[in-house]
């Protein structure tokens, strides 16, 4: 009888521990890639959502042949997306780690880039202003306790409010997510 309850037990106790899978109450962390580098946080909504903010600033980089020019830029970014984490209760089963969310995530990527100011090697040298609404397929690992690095692709609408000559000639066209970013969770 004392087994079965000693089984019992732990059988529960697993139970228990899968069930409370969940992502972080509140992830703050910094990442830099190829062509950027952000502040973020993740704040927990349900056991697999979190709702993912940034601040930061895209890079973009030009050359030109015609006037052997190369040329640099920096612009702000705000992002909010949400995150669902669904596979983090395959790896809990797995021993795999999940804290600071990490796992497997299907994303909205909502983005903004205003035409505040610019980092570049040029004078005046502005941006137009954009919005982009991308969903998302992406991943993140963290190797040791505070370093992760993060990948993800996506496809999808970008609207340019584009003004010239007085007059607006707002477009939108695709737009695509493609990233690779290390960073430093706190």
């Amino acid at each position: 009888m004392k087994h079965y309850l000693a089984i019992a037990f732990i059988c529960v106790s697993f139970l228990g521990k899968a069930q409370n899978t969940s992502v972080e109450k509140s992830v703050y962390g910094v990442q830099a890639g190829l062509l950027g580098i952000w502040a973020n946080n993740e704040t927990k909504l349900t056991n697999t959502i979190a709702l993912r903010s940034e601040i930061g600033f895209d890079s973009g980089i030009w050359g030109s042949s015609y006037n052997n020019t190369t040329g640099f830029v920096m612009a702000p970014v705000l992002t909010l997306e949400p995150r669902l984490y669904y596979n983090l209760e395959k790896r809990n089963s797995k021993k795999r780690k999940t804290e600071n969310n990490t796992g497997n995530f299907l994303s909205l990527q909502t983005s903004f880039h205003p035409d505040w100011f610019t980092i570049s090697n040029y004078d005046n040298v502005s941006i137009i202003s954009d919005i982009s609404i991308i969903p998302t397929w992406g991943i993140r690992r963290h190797i040791g306790e505070h370093i992760n690095f993060e990948t993800g692709i996506g496809l999808g609408y970008r609207y340019l409010f584009a003004k010239r000559a007085g007059y607006v000639d707002n477009k939108s066209e695709v737009a695509l997510n493609l990233h690779l970013r290390f960073g430093y969770t706190f």
